[in-house]
């Protein structure tokens, strides 16, 4: 089947709001699809591709050649060009990386390179991740869709998910369990703004430290270990101080999920960047480790000994993490129905330099690869009032509005820095009625624009929730916001009540590059 199918497909998804309507547009597509396309399809649209690490960045996709008049990609065939473009290394390989996805957009139609666009560029935007694809396997293969979603839970793959239920149906779905040393996906928590209101939910709760590090889920099979990121990642080979800490349990087989972290001198985490860098970086782990150590520390366990530990209740699994992980490797943790006594836990938590806490319900299983009502984080917000500098076209659903923002805080004239000075990118937390108003107001600003950017006059204040300040080269400051959100366009105030410069880096020395 051709490639523009597929495309077709995903531009009718980005388009359709409701969710059993994207359900049945992609089991009606699944349905058509022989074994190797279908595998293809799913890994495009899933979301899958992402895992390629295919090393193709924004600037690669700006100029490219104009599309092809007739289809005549397949679907199979796509996924193996883009499986090359993500093989390419060594010497010369960004040319030839280039070369590869030149070659392939050369052959594809208009449509089919805004999907490739979407797919490199890991910004599809058309609601048909893993749960709506789950649940369009099901309708297409005419299988329970408890069945496909607990095969993905342990299999990490869409892809070989939908292949099974295609060859095997419920009983090929049903063959899927934990196997230690393949990577589950790991659980995941909903937000609350207090840790009052997550009580509200949850009462008795076990609150745990949130820190401030990398997931990591750890397997160990005998004297075989495997650290995986929250991705799915291997990165066993780059953090040996987690291996040695697995190798130590009394047991034989175990999957343990938990942090890795630096931690300084005094204790206290390191800025995130510090651990993500140490963890990213494919040099001399030994050579790395002795300038920054990582810690690993452990708040569930998903196997022990030849049994599978997931549905049971966390309380339970808690019990046989404390029998298995000494104290020091393990997440400060506390049980309890009383606000005040969750309230200090949560102080504390961020008196030690940690996120927050994570608020846990004792009787919920392990529901892998979903962010259900079991875990709910509790995380203090920080806001600034910041200036547009410029925008970029959106895609899929967001395809004609101006979505990511460039978003500046005023210059002191101190550092040379200029009137504004750019702290980051966003996308998050606009709503559609958002999205129309600043594609509107920022078009009558417009200064210049190229390919995919509009540069504005910087006179539209947006207030912006972020998580934490980290170092970073890329911006003039050196400092850049993490997990900046959109929380409101401030009307009531002009670009020149803006927060400065000087404020941002107050808040970094305050520590909230570790929050």
């Amino acid at each position: 089947m051709l490639l523009q199918q597929v495309a077709a497909t995903s531009r009718a998804l980005a388009a359709e709001p409701a969710r059993n309507a994207k359900v049945a547009l992609l089991a009606a597509l699944l349905r058509d699809l022989g074994p190797d396309d279908l595998r293809a399809a799913v890994v495009l649209l899933s979301g899958e591709s992402k895992r390629m690490r295919v090393g193709v960045g924004p600037a690669a996709l700006r100029d490219l050649p104009p599309p092809a008049q007739q289809p005549g990609l397949g679907i199979a065939e796509t996924e193996r060009a883009l499986q090359a473009i993500a093989d390419v290394q060594g010497t010369g390989s960004q040319a030839e990386r280039h070369r590869l996805v030149t070659d392939l957009f050369s052959r594809a139609t208009a449509e089919e390179q805004a999907l490739l666009r979407g797919v490199l560029g890991g910004d599809l935007r058309q609601g048909a991740l893993d749960a709506v694809m789950g649940d369009a396997v099901a309708k297409a293969f005419g299988v329970r869709t408890t069945d496909v979603r607990r095969a993905l839970m342990f299999r990490g793959s869409a892809a070989a998910v939908a292949a099974a239920a295609m060859n095997g149906g419920a009983d090929a779905l049903r063959a899927f369990g934990l196997e230690v040393g393949r990577p589950v996906r790991p659980m995941l928590a909903a937000s609350a703004p207090h840790v009052a209101a997550a009580l509200e939910r949850v009462r008795p709760a076990a609150l745990e430290w949130k820190l401030d590090g990398i997931r990591v889920q750890v397997h160990r099979d005998g004297d075989r270990i495997g650290v995986y990121t929250r991705s799915l990642d291997d990165i066993t080979s780059r953090v040996p101080e987690v291996v040695e800490a697995a190798r130590a349990l009394p047991v034989r087989s175990a999957v343990l999920d938990g942090e890795a972290i630096a931690l300084g001198a005094d204790g206290r985490p390191r800025p995130f960047q510090v651990t993500a860098a140490r963890a990213a970086s494919r040099q001399d782990a030994e050579k790395l480790r002795s300038e920054v150590p990582l810690s690993v520390f452990f708040f569930d366990l998903l196997h022990r000994d030849g049994t599978d530990l997931l549905d049971l209740p966390g309380e339970r699994r808690f019990e046989e993490l404390a029998a298995t992980v000494p104290p020091d490797l393990r997440v400060p943790r506390l049980v309890t129905d009383d606000d005040a006594a969750a309230g200090a836990f949560f102080r504390d938590a961020l008196a030690h330099g940690h996120e927050g806490v994570v608020v846990k319900d004792p009787s919920a299983p392990y529901a892998a690869g979903r962010r259900g009502a079991g875990w709910i984080k509790v995380k203090p917000r920080h806001t600034l009032d910041l200036v547009v500098l410029a925008a970029e076209w959106g895609s899929g659903r967001r395809e004609g509005l101006l979505s990511n923002l460039h978003l500046g805080a005023r210059g002191d004239g101190a550092e040379g820095l200029g009137e504004w000075v750019m702290l980051g990118k966003t996308f998050k937390g606009l709503t559609d009625e958002t999205l129309a108003f600043q594609t509107r107001e920022l078009l009558r600003r417009e200064v210049r624009r190229d390919s995919w950017v509009v540069h504005v006059r910087p006179e539209l204040v947006v207030e912006i929730a972020f998580d934490g300040l980290q170092r970073s080269p890329r911006y003039p400051a050196g400092l850049t916001l993490r997990f900046a959100r959109v929380l409101r366009y401030r009307d009531d105030k002009s670009a020149a009540e803006a927060d400065t410069i000087a404020t941002v880096r107050a808040l970094a020395d305050e520590g909230l590059d570790a929050p």
